[in-house]
């Protein structure tokens, strides 16, 4: 019996299991896929927004605004790479002055700091290679960019190393009621706990129905992404976006955290909860959109294009509270953006509803907030990175040439918690297959290193979890 189990091991599942962790309570995540960040949480944008975006009075300017002011300390606790490069929303008629103007005026009331509306030389002085046609931008100094897997992979590890439980492969198909706790059930499998926090996402509400909660609905939004190569990484400093529309921020030109150049995302709303697919349409009106940002985009230097899913709550603004139909029940739903910036914040806000109702056990005096990331050799001086060579030698092995990785980083992401047991888990901790040719060239040798470390043979070694076989046996 668990005193908590937290549904979802996402960004914002794994934010507050990490909050849980600081209290004398049992904690366990379940989620459905084979490892965490598999959801809106793997392919977003990256973007710790300013917090000038959300209606006044709502809990995602709030939180946003919050969450913001947090991440720097939280990225540096948890060993993430993070950095405030700043926003500017581009105006390029007077009709997009007038947005950018209201976007400012909502922006202070929502407490955001340094705002400035800069005129077109101001701007083309900040970002050189933008448009000629912009005529002035919203500045927010205090947004960031950092990369949202990492995040997540840092926030459980960090969890589960102070006693957090995580149970993956495990999709939750029926919750049972049980006088003071639940069941919840996956398959053979069934886990007890006296509290529930539904971080679900795209299927918040399924999980919601469960119980008996139809209080509320999710639809995936889905935006397309192209990647360019790290050799455009300084192309852009900013983030940049263009006026919002109804259907979110719009395309955005930004650089990446790890220093690429990356556009998108469209948005169009669907009803498959699992379509991932990129299409020609998304793809070309990202490009077109962008365009207008950044002309002249090098096309032939995209690496890689991708989709993610945003869950679109049916209320417009982050669901957070106890259920009316479960005690005991307490929903974290609808968190699409600024889901990633707000998400510190959404955690302690969480635990503070917790608190008001007596669920939480006294504070632990052991916590150790800290986690030091996997030693990323590439961005480290000459003499740093020798010394983790002479340490280990495996460190000295590049197996990915494209991002410099070593062997030793992704031995190091396979025995840590949460455990990369996948070639994609391995991609996600350490980078390595994320680089110009894509794992053409390091596959073979991520997936003998996965099969030696967790002590399996080669053929049983997956891509992304079960049924994704990388080998299917011997040739010769």
């Amino acid at each position: 019996m668990f005193d908590f189990a937290v549904i979802g091991a996402g960004v914002v599942g794994s934010m507050i299991a990490r909050e849980l962790a600081r209290y004398e309570n049992s904690v366990i995540v379940l989620e459905k896929e084979e490892d965490v960040s598999k959801g809106s949480s793997a392919a977003n944008s990256g973007i710790v927004h300013a917090g000038f975006d959300a209606s006044p009075g709502t809990l995602k300017a709030r939180l946003n605004v919050e969450g913001s002011a947090m991440m720097s300390q939280v990225a540096e606790e948890l060993g993430v790479a993070y950095r405030r490069n700043g926003s500017l929303v581009v105006a390029f008629d007077d009709n997009d002055m007038n947005a950018v103007s209201n976007l400012y005026s909502r922006g202070i009331v929502n407490g955001v700091t340094d705002l400035q509306i800069i005129d077109a030389e101001k701007l083309h002085a900040l970002e050189p290679n933008i448009s000629s046609d912009a005529v002035g931008a919203l500045y927010a100094p205090t947004a960031g960019i950092i990369c949202p897997y990492s995040l997540t992979v840092a926030a459980m590890g960090n969890a589960m190393d102070n006693g957090v439980s995580l149970q993956c492969n495990f999709p939750v198909e029926e919750i049972c009621p049980r006088g003071d706790y639940y069941q919840i059930c996956s398959g053979g499998f069934m886990v007890e706990a006296r509290f529930v926090i539904n971080a679900a996402g795209l299927f918040a509400d399924d999980i919601a129905a469960m119980v008996g909660d139809r209080s509320f609905s999710i639809h995936p939004r889905r935006g397309e992404y192209l990647l360019f190569d790290r050799e455009l990484g300084g192309t852009v400093r900013h983030t940049i976006f263009q006026a919002p529309t109804p259907m979110g921020k719009g395309v955005l030109v930004t650089p990446t955290v790890h220093g690429n150049l990356m556009i998108g995302p469209n948005a169009e709303d669907l009803m498959e909860k699992d379509d991932y697919d990129t299409t020609t349409n998304g793809q070309s009106k990202v490009i077109i959109d962008a365009g207008k940002t950044l002309p002249s985009l090098p096309l032939k230097q995209v690496i890689t294009t991708f989709s993610g899913l945003r869950a679109v709550g049916s209320t417009g603004d982050f669901i957070i509270g106890f259920s009316q139909f479960a005690p005991g029940f307490l929903h974290v739903a609808g968190i699409e953006s600024p889901g990633l910036a707000s998400s510190p914040a959404i955690a302690t806000y969480v635990i503070r509803l917790l608190k008001e109702y007596g669920y939480l056990g006294p504070k632990k005096f052991h916590f150790n907030p800290y986690r030091h990331g996997i030693p990323d050799l590439r961005t480290l001086p000459e003499d740093a990175r020798n010394q983790w060579i002479e340490k280990d030698p495996r460190f000295g092995r590049i197996v990915c040439r494209c991002e410099e990785i070593s062997e030793g980083e992704i031995i190091d992401a396979i025995h840590r918690n949460p455990p990369a047991t996948t070639v994609d888990g391995i991609k996600r901790r350490t980078r390595s297959g994320m680089g110009r040719c894509q794992g053409g060239f390091c596959l073979p040798s991520v997936t003998e290193i996965l099969s030696r470390e967790m002590g399996i043979p080669m053929e049983q070694v997956t891509k992304k979890g079960p049924g994704s076989f990388i080998l299917y046996g011997k040739t010769k």
